[in-house]
């Protein structure tokens, strides 16, 4: 067993567990990674370490019930085949990332393009719009010119008008 699973057995965290090893200084079997395995004595002795700390003896008094040596498992050498097959499988996964990483370029270049696209129909229309407008006040422009003009021309005419009243009311004509 791993040290969680003897944990949930005694009901404790693998750190507790972790310790117990170290305080009570028991040598404990690892695996290749260096993790500790737990066989049926094992638990035993966990099991009567909780015991003896319910009953209230400090963790630091507790003496390993069962001193066994130290063992670890040997890390075998790796076959050229085996090697290969690694090399090979990591190649193909290099390869798989680049060609996801080019078509997530690809689709991002293709969003863009279609952003700036829509970006410069937009600029078109605007251009449109403004053309539009300015041409519509150069219209008022000159329709506002020509009523000052002709209004300019009938105050004269009617000044004259005027005038000419005027003085053929004085003159009795």
């Amino acid at each position: 067993m791993n040290t969680n699973a003897v944990a949930k057995l005694l009901g404790v965290s693998p750190s507790t567990i972790q310790r117990w090893v170290k305080h009570a200084n028991l040598k404990m079997n690892r695996n290749e990674l260096g993790h500790y395995v737990f066989n049926d004595a094992d638990i035993d002795v966990m099991k009567k370490i909780q015991e003896q700390i319910n009953n209230g003896v400090l963790l630091q008094d507790i003496a390993a019930a069962a001193k066994k040596t130290r063992q670890a498992t040997v890390r075998k050498e790796m076959r050229q085949e085996d090697f290969e097959k690694l090399l090979t499988k990591i190649t193909e996964l290099e390869a798989k990332i680049e060609r996801k990483a080019d078509e997530h370029v690809s689709y991002q270049l293709l969003q863009h393009r279609r952003e700036i696209e829509e970006l410069h129909e937009k600029i078109d229309t605007l251009t449109q719009q403004i053309e539009r407008l300015e041409e519509k006040d150069r219209k008022n422009e000159m329709d506002s010119i020509d009523m000052v003009a002709a209004s300019t021309e009938e105050t004269g005419l009617f000044k004259r008008l005027k005038k000419k009243n005027f003085i053929s009311s004085f003159l009795g004509i």
